[in-house]
């Protein structure tokens, strides 16, 4: 594929901060977005702006469950981890890492998708830092 051409890309937990952002990146380049998030903890305030968009699509959808879409790249963002959020359900903060980065591999695999698999920096264990900085 052309490194120029517009593509389908998902971007799982879209509705976060980095989400967002990267959605409202890649659709000046012409991309159709579809953005996958349940809400658990991303905000539909944060794609708000972009819901206008004729090539940005939003997708309410619980990743720890297999997608059925066609799709050129994946961008799997979702993790529902910050200091608010992992202590009130690590279980689901774990589920999400672990069943959501099996199902985007298999999308991929299926797909021929690229993918970009990010996480959270609760995998590494309790930080010496809390809240932990930038620099950290």
């Amino acid at each position: 594929m052309n490194a120029w051409a517009r593509r389908r890309i998902l971007v799982t937990g879209c509705a976060g901060f980095l989400g967002s952002h990267l959605c409202e990146q890649l659709l000046p380049f012409g991309h159709e977005v579809l953005c996958i998030d349940n809400f658990f903890t991303g905000s539909r305030h944060n794609v708000l702006p972009l819901l206008g968009n004729p090539r940005f699509e939003v997708i309410r959808h619980d990743v720890t469950f297999p997608l059925y879409i066609e799709i050129d790249e994946i961008y799997n963002l979702a993790c529902p981890a910050s200091p608010i959020h992992h202590p009130f359900d690590p279980v689901q903060t774990s589920k999400t890492s672990v069943h959501d980065a099996i199902n985007m591999l298999g999308l991929a695999k299926r797909t021929k998708a690229r993918i970009l698999q990010a996480s959270t920096s609760e995998v590494y264990g309790d930080p010496d830092v809390h809240p932990q900085t930038e620099e950290y």
